[in-house]
């Protein structure tokens, strides 16, 4: 007991809480955050500002007076254009064109990966890498042939024509995800499946899918925000009446008429950016384990 005694505390020595190493790295963090949420900030306490206050020239200052009127206006009575119906129209229109988008590029796209990890047939690394390499081509080379195509199937200027569009451009890298997520799944569970007589599809359905959550909302998150923040193919495919809110927005903030109302601005801003912000927030704990469970695997 006594030589117990003598001998100390073992296992490693506790570290410091506010050692150098720590107050670089937490003093680090808080840096970027503040990089990143400054803009962010500024945004939210303009569009809550009134005019003159605006005027006065108080960028970082809070509200003196709290108005939300610069927010439905933004969204209700707002020119973007010939109309002054403010981003609501846009923002039906996005809906219009994100929910089938996002649902047919994502269920293509899951079987392909399943097919391509599971279901080894001729050609298929041929056929993948060619759909790989759809991927890394600039969109801008592709803008014209697709305004043929779109025009000579009816679909130009239609909704329909812009959500054909990016299920295609997204078909390229969500397959590519659902193959690497698949093919990490333990083989064994598909050849027991395939023993105890199970075919193609009852397999995606009833072994896959219920697997494959995590990367459904990887998916999800990747195709939400990149169709809604999209505005190259909006402005190209649709017309005023069909315009997606990013679009609307463009024509809000860059308009040369009347005063120039940067409440009003950042309101619909904020506005447009707020549907991928809440669908971010609300799965980004299944958005890591996607990741980190094979979406970028090999």
């Amino acid at each position: 007991m006594p030589d117990i005694a003598l001998a100390g505390p073992s296992g490693p020595k506790p570290k410091k809480r506010f050692s150098r190493a720590n107050i670089f790295l937490y003093g680090t963090l808080i840096m970027v955050s503040m990089y990143y949420l400054l803009p962010l900030y500024v945004m939210v306490v303009t569009s809550l500002k009134g005019m003159p206050e605006i005027r006065m020239g108080n960028v970082f200052g809070p509200p003196l007076e709290i108005t939300f009127e610069p927010w439905v206006k933004a969204w209700s009575e707002a020119c973007t254009g010939v109309n002054c119906d403010g981003l609501s129209r846009g923002f039906w229109n996005s809906v219009q064109i994100l929910i089938p988008s996002v649902i047919l590029s994502i269920s293509i796209a899951s079987v392909n990966g399943y097919a391509l990890s599971h279901w080894k047939f001729k050609g298929s690394e041929v056929f993948f890498t060619i759909l790989i390499l759809g991927a890394f081509i600039p969109y801008q080379t592709m803008i014209y042939p697709i305004v043929i195509l779109l025009r000579e199937v009816g679909l130009m200027g239609d909704l329909g024509g812009l959500v054909l569009v990016h299920t295609i451009f997204g078909m390229p890298i969500l397959t590519l995800l659902f193959r690497n997520y698949f093919a990490s799944i333990p083989e064994e569970l598909f050849k027991a499946a395939r023993v105890d007589g199970a075919g193609f599809w009852r397999i995606y359905f009833q072994i896959m899918l219920p697997m494959a959550l995590p990367i459904f909302v990887v998916a999800i998150i990747l195709q939400v925000t990149g169709i809604w923040n999209d505005f190259l193919f909006g402005v190209i495919y649709t017309k005023p009446a069909t315009y997606p809110m990013t679009v609307q927005l463009n024509n809000i903030v860059n308009s040369v008429q009347g005063i120039k109302e940067y409440n009003v601005n950042m309101a619909a801003t904020l506005l447009t950016g707020l549907v991928p912000l809440v669908i971010y927030f609300a799965s980004g704990k299944l958005f890591v384990r996607g990741i980190a469970a094979g979406a970028v695997k090999g």
